[in-house]
């Protein structure tokens, strides 16, 4: 009888874990959260996503898909003060949240995975994840474009086909 009831034992340091990860998961407190995220939304369409930190805090809009309420698939959050465009994110979102994509900063580019709240903000990503981030933002470039292009605004169509070239470049 006691081989029975502790010979199970010797699987507990397999299935405690799995168990954990389940219940941690299951109650949403398992990896980001969404109540762990600052949760932003676009002034005039009220998608709401969360802004990677490098875009500072402030009006920022979304250019892209919104469902369910959350930006979702390739765009652009853009940073506005009034009339001043600001920094840019390019990228692909998952109900709201950045995934992968890059930074369009005045000092430069920031590549990558969204993790601990940015884009690019861990150590020099893996050359696979900057290309990826590039390539995406590139297509993200093309849609906001295409976005402009569908509004009849030919100017701003043409810099973001521009913009989603230079992006495909920084992958050579």
């Amino acid at each position: 009888m006691a081989r029975r009831v502790f010979g199970g034992m010797g699987r507990l340091p397999v299935i405690v874990p799995i168990a954990l990860m389940v219940i941690l998961y299951s109650n949403g407190t398992g990896g980001a959260a969404p109540t762990d995220l600052h949760w932003s939304q676009d002034p005039g369409t009220h998608c709401k996503f969360v802004a990677p930190a490098s875009l500072t805090s402030g009006p920022t809009f979304w250019i892209g898909s919104c469902i369910d309420g959350k930006a979702s698939g390739e765009g652009m959050l853009r940073r506005r003060d009034g009339g001043q465009a600001g920094p840019a994110f390019f990228g692909r979102l998952k109900k709201g949240i950045p995934e992968i994509g890059v930074i369009d900063l005045a000092e430069g580019y920031r590549a990558g995975s969204f993790r601990d709240g940015d884009i690019g903000g861990q150590a020099e990503p893996e050359p696979q994840n900057r290309i990826d981030a590039f390539r995406i933002a590139a297509e993200a470039a093309r849609s906001v474009s295409a976005h402009y292009a569908a509004e009849n605004n030919a100017g701003s169509a043409h810099i973001y086909e521009e913009l989603a070239k230079t992006l495909e470049q920084q992958t050579d």
